[in-house]
């Protein structure tokens, strides 16, 4: 009867956010809009053109389109509140919404580290298996490449909430950070939780080092192939990899550190926070297509279909002649 009693008491969290300075506030509101902004262009847009564009209808972009499609929602699941506290003195959520942003972040983020094995399966298969990549990777291994990762994401949120969601909270509700971060929450209980962070750092740490250890391995054989062969023939093959490469090193190394190195301070638990949230979805498109001479093609055919000079000049008369009347 206690604990039900201790648990009905706390009934919302109180998120500290990244600052407490007041000045920095509308600084940081219009910075992470912006990033954020950027973020749903960037990823929308490479979505927009694969699959506007038959000539990307190929296994890689397929897998693009999808990894663009996760780095949207790792962006979404806490990114929003994040900007509209910054606007608000007393930062809350409600017990249920920061279990709702525990649940989302452990499958988002479980799911794209699982999804960027796939994406290196895609391109060992390309590489160390050219005559039979279009055969290998059918329809059907595509669609189960992407649906391995959220199975994956989804059984490893249920794991975590499974030592969380029954935790009594009855007194402290301040979390030192702009969303409900699944270790700094478990210290917030009416009850010794060392062992459930062990379980949690273990649980997080496996999946990390796990998907992290294969995509070692696979870029090693696939490294290896590649320095094997011509230059001339594995030109966009380098390019291609170093993309991939870029992105793992990027999402991991955050994620790595956070949950595997659990003796960081809060602040730098924060800025790390940000990063895999905010900066590695912004950088993922620029990455995956600067560099790349199909999408940068695919992408100025598409701005050339909808943003014609002349439709745009057109358009602009029209409102300033309603504008007249």
């Amino acid at each position: 009867m206690m604990i039900e009693s201790n648990l009905s008491r706390v009934t919302e969290f109180v998120l500290l956010g990244l600052s407490s300075s007041k000045e920095l506030q509308p600084f940081l509101f219009i910075i992470f809009l912006l990033l954020y902004m950027g973020i749903l262009l960037g990823n929308f847009l490479i979505i927009l053109t694969v699959t506007s564009d038959a000539c990307l209808h190929t296994p890689m972009y397929f897998l693009l389109a999808n990894l663009s499609f996760i780095d949207i929602c790792v962006a979404s699941f806490a990114t929003p509140k994040m900007i509209s506290d910054f606007l608000v003195e007393h930062k809350t959520i409600s017990f249920e919404a920061c279990i709702a942003q525990i649940f989302f972040v452990h499958l988002f983020a479980g799911g794209e580290m699982v999804f960027l094995v796939s994406m290196a399966y895609d391109r060992y298969v390309a590489i160390c298996k050219p005559l039979h990549y279009m055969t290998i990777m059918s329809r059907r291994v595509c669609i189960t490449l992407v649906l391995i990762p959220w199975g994956v994401g989804l059984i490893h949120t249920l794991s975590q909430l499974a030592f969380t969601v029954n935790l009594p909270f009855c007194g402290p509700n301040q979390v030192d950070s702009f969303f409900c971060d699944l270790p700094l929450v478990t210290k917030l209980a009416c009850r010794d939780t060392y062992v459930i962070s062990l379980l949690i750092v273990a649980d997080s740490g496996f999946l990390s080092m796990s998907s992290f250890v294969l995509l070692v391995i696979s870029y090693t054989v696939i490294l290896t192939t590649v320095r094997k062969r011509s230059s001339a023939s594995m030109a966009k093959a380098r390019s291609t990899l170093t993309a991939h490469i870029t992105v793992v090193i990027l999402f991991f190394g955050p994620c790595i550190f956070i949950y595997v190195w659990p003796f960081s301070g809060y602040s730098v638990d924060k800025v790390l926070a940000v990063f895999y949230t905010i900066f590695t979805p912004i950088l993922n498109p620029a990455i995956y297509t600067l560099r790349n001479k199909e999408m940068k093609a695919a992408m100025s055919k598409l701005k050339s279909r909808y943003l014609k000079p002349g439709q745009v000049s057109a358009a602009i008369r029209i409102a300033l002649f309603l504008e007249a009347k």
